[in-house]
């Protein structure tokens, strides 16, 4: 177990900075070369800092003493990058128990020789990516070890493994993996650095001792990205995107060098705004990614992870097809397209709405989701008391469903066809209770107004009228005003004259 204790992200206000598409990021160009530059010249620096040995002629007995030194000091740093290159090997699904418990103490010893020994550790990274596939495997192997200790838990059959488990409640906890991550941000001051950034301020004078060294800076940096995937996966979404306060989601930033953790942060980013019901945000960021994606997926076939960015692409598909129902909106044609291929059907029955696509809700809900894990051991006395956090996740976000999709679309098609109509009227159309769809009326017009962001941090923004269709109630009188979308005559008309030449 680390002995440091966790530790809080920088108090203070935060500058204002820009998030969302925003390409034209200079500053946070400027921190990725810094940190992969420094992985590139970190060793010729250290070689030109050594200071020559200058008695390597010395008494035979000093030469033996050194030479005994130095192939302990090789032993060790071998052992050291060996360590390192194991830490980032990704751990099987279905690994037995012991092999669980054996990766976790291996981490431990790991961090705890990262963050808490005397000083800097000197070591050369593997790969300028290296510290993203461990954060990204460190977090992995804490999921699937919460989720494979829930289902043995909600069996309650194998005692064998139930008594291991009571055993070791503080192994793969969450205090332990979130004690980690925070440390890792602290130990680098990159919150520090990132503020500075953007404060046009040189990073270097608030890296310290530590944050200055490209271990460190790295797994500082990655270590933000993977505290928003654990808040997402622990289910507090705003704590999940106020992590992200100090980074810029753009092309040029640092994650964008890593396909994985560029698609990664994405992922997450759009589920939270989705959770939070931010639907425009979120098919804002999905969109972005996948447009990434489909313009670079030739390039990206080469990549080792190319399968598992595959499937997640699917996902982010399915998890988009579910925001434009519920926030109809204009999407790219490329990947408007792509969805049709992908969902058509289903995507059909998410815009008709009413109980038919409620079943559809729930299914691409539970493929695409993150898996979500409890933040708390299970009750190994009660196997029947764990309920499954995904299906917790679920109920909650079919509530939402439930009211915006059993009437609203047909409430939306009627109040197309009218600029004034009585709402008795319109009740007997749909064949409900005249109050009732006074109520369903001020549902409808509540959900069509979202926080949108525009500026600042990702949780911030400001309250717009996201229907293209707007309706004021006067009584018993509903007046209907419809703000039609211009459709782009010229991307249309392009679009169009190459499929003729095609």
């Amino acid at each position: 177990m680390l002995s440091q204790q966790p530790t809080t992200l920088q108090n203070g206000s935060r500058p204002t900075n820009t998030h969302i598409l925003a390409d034209d990021s200079d500053d946070e160009g400027a921190l990725a070369s810094t940190l992969v530059e420094a992985l590139q010249v970190a060793n010729e620096e250290e070689l030109d800092d050594e200071e020559p040995f200058d008695d390597l002629d010395g008494a035979m007995g000093q030469d033996q003493s050194l030479s005994a030194v130095a192939l302990s000091m090789q032993n060790t740093q071998d052992d050291l990058q060996a360590r390192l290159a194991a830490a980032a090997q990704p751990l099987d699904f279905s690994a037995p128990l012991e092999v669980r418990f054996g990766s976790y103490d291996n981490y431990c010893s790991l961090f705890h020789f990262i963050l808490n020994s005397e000083g800097p550790v000197e070591l050369e990274l593997p790969t300028y990516y290296w510290a993203w596939d461990v954060i990204d495997e460190f977090i992995y192997q804490f999921n699937s070890f919460c989720i494979y200790r829930n289902r043995v838990a909600r069996k309650g059959t194998n005692e064998e493994e139930i008594q291991a488990l009571r055993d070791n409640p503080q192994t793969w906890g969450c205090y332990s993996v979130l004690n980690v991550l925070y440390s890792l941000i602290q130990r680098s001051q990159m919150n520090d650095q990132l503020a500075a950034i953007k404060r046009g301020e040189d990073p270097a004078l608030f890296a310290g001792e530590y944050g200055s060294r490209p271990l460190y800076r790295m797994l500082g940096y990655f270590s933000i990205i993977g505290l928003l995937r654990v808040h997402c996966l622990l289910g507090d979404f705003t704590l999940a995107l106020q992590t992200l306060d100090d980074i810029e989601l753009s092309k040029k930033a640092v994650f964008a060098r890593v396909m994985a953790a560029h698609f990664t942060t994405y992922y997450y980013v759009g589920f939270s705004y989705m959770m939070l019901r931010r639907y425009a945000d979120a098919i804002k960021a999905f969109s972005h990614i996948l447009i990434y994606v489909s313009r670079t997926k030739n390039f990206h076939k080469q990549n080792a992870q190319f399968d598992s960015i595959t499937k997640k692409n699917d996902q982010m598909y399915a998890l988009l097809a579910m925001c434009v129902a519920l926030s109809p909106t204009r999407l790219d044609d490329t990947i408007h397209t792509a969805m049709r291929d992908k969902y058509g059907d289903q995507f059909a029955k998410l815009q008709r709405g009413g109980p038919e696509s409620l079943p559809v809700f729930e299914e691409l809900f539970l493929s695409a989701c993150p898996k979500f894990i409890s933040p708390i051991p299970p009750d190994w006395d009660n196997p029947g008391a764990n309920v499954e956090p995904s299906q917790h996740h679920l109920q909650v976000f079919m509530a939402d469903v439930k009211n915006a999709m059993l009437l609203g679309p047909t409430i939306k098609s009627y109040l197309k066809l009218y600029t004034t109509v009585d709402l008795g009227k319109l009740a007997a159309f749909l064949e409900v209770d005249k109050e009732e769809l006074r109520s369903q009326l001020l549902v409808f017009k509540q959900r069509s107004r979202q926080i949108r962001w525009t500026d600042g941090g990702l949780l911030e923004g400001e309250q717009v009228n996201t229907s293209e269709l707007d309706f004021a109630l006067k009584g018993d009188l509903i007046q209907v005003s419809e703000a039609k979308v211009g459709r782009k005559l010229v991307e249309w008309y392009l679009k169009n004259l190459i499929r003729t030449y095609q």
